[in-house]
């Protein structure tokens, strides 16, 4: 896979597959495993959950080749890449000292792509229903490229077997429309009915920039809640296709939006959920890439559990050519342990407001997606 023969011919005929044919799970024994429980080990005794995104992007891969091979080794393999994560939720804490199992399999297949569904369960002793056992979900969406042309490849049919599997291929394709009718109005819409919402963030920042001794002490602005990172991709990273694989970079972008968040609330953040990841375009063996967060916005409706929400862009800079592209966009939530704010009097989440257009136009992007996909969870 490392070193395929492009010259040989594509797969002639599609094949339909199951989602048991494509279905893998992998184990992880941290009660008898010191060496593995090390290596998972957070400063918190939890599992690492950048460690953790790194291994799901991985699982789906395998997956995701699992489905589209036609096992004749006279063909030439398709080019498989991550092109979305469309939602990862921790249901749970994860801790490191109980055994961990991972498990997903194909739920969707479009005419190109298909969607992995992935679940990490935890089994204790209080529990005794299965789906109690759920720590986080995760969803997966794949492209196929010919290896050779690099243009869309048609990929192996999918042919659900149980009810089960027939609802999760119904709602995958339900989530597919949406996301193709969002990418063709969502800015036109924004543009429209928006202004109003936009000049009132706007408001807010205009008195930190031109008053600042008259600004709220309980907001701060976008631009101040700032961290980056850099670093140059390395042989290491790179996944069976030659590229930097996605699981690192949502492992690097995850450490970067833990650090953002924990400096921003001053106590140790409770990561909650991944919102949708798009990789943007491929990164390569020795690109020389910088990630860059900040606080995107925080919400206040549950005061013991306040959300922050974090942005991170990951951009390939190519100094030689004075170029810089983005690659990735992240955007993770996390919150903070009541117990640890019930300890601190007066403990207050600061609001954050943007001092430009182009930061409030961001802010309200996210709030709008956040909105969206709690009103289609209500509705199921």
């Amino acid at each position: 896979m490392l070193d395929p023969n492009v010259d040989a011919p594509p797969q002639s005929q599609l094949q339909t597959k199951t989602p048991s044919q494509s279905r893998t799970t992998i184990l992880y024994n941290f009660s008898t495993d010191y060496v593995l429980r090390e290596q998972y080990r957070d400063p918190w005794n939890e599992v690492r959950i950048g460690k953790l995104l790194e291994d799901l992007d991985a699982l789906a891969g395998t997956i995701s080749v699992k489905h589209c091979s036609d096992e004749d080794s006279m063909t030439r393999p398709l080019l498989l890449v991550t092109a979305a994560v469309d939602k990862m939720v921790l249901k749970k804490p994860i801790s490191v000292d109980g055994d961990l199992k991972m498990v997903g399999a194909v739920i969707w297949v479009g005419r190109s792509s298909i969607e992995i569904q992935l679940e990490v369960t935890q089994p204790t002793n209080e529990c005794s229903d299965a789906s109690e056992t759920v720590a986080l979900t995760a969803n997966f969406i794949f492209v196929a490229r010919d290896s050779k042309t690099g243009k869309a490849a048609p990929v192996n049919r999918l042919s659900p077997e149980t009810e089960q599997e027939k609802l999760l291929c119904e709602e995958a394709e339900a989530r597919h429309e949406l996301r193709k009718r969002k990418r063709g109005n969502e800015r036109k819409e924004f543009e429209n009915g928006e202004v109003n919402r936009l000049e009132a963030l706007l408001a807010e920042g205009r008195i930190f920039c031109d008053m600042p001794a008259l600004a709220d002490r309980d907001t701060i602005l976008l631009r101040d809640t700032r961290l980056e990172h850099s670093l140059v991709c390395q042989p290491q990273q790179r996944n069976i296709h030659g590229r930097i694989f996605g699981g690192f970079l949502m492992h690097r972008a995850f450490e970067l939006a833990f650090s953002t968040a924990y400096a921003f609330a001053g106590m140790m953040p409770c990561f909650l959920e991944v919102d949708h990841v798009d990789f943007l375009r491929p990164v390569d063996v020795g690109d020389f890439l910088r990630f860059k967060s900040c606080i995107l916005y925080t919400e206040f409706e549950t005061t013991d559990q306040p959300l922050i929400n974090v942005e991170v862009v990951a951009h390939v800079t190519r100094p030689e050519l004075r170029s810089s592209e983005v690659s990735n966009k992240f955007y993770f939530t996390f919150t903070v342990h009541p117990e640890a704010t019930a300890t601190k009097n007066g403990f207050r989440i600061r609001k954050v407001v943007p001092a430009t257009e182009e930061e409030a136009r961001r802010i309200l992007e996210r709030m709008d997606a956040e909105s969206l996909q709690v009103a289609k969870n209500m509705k199921k």
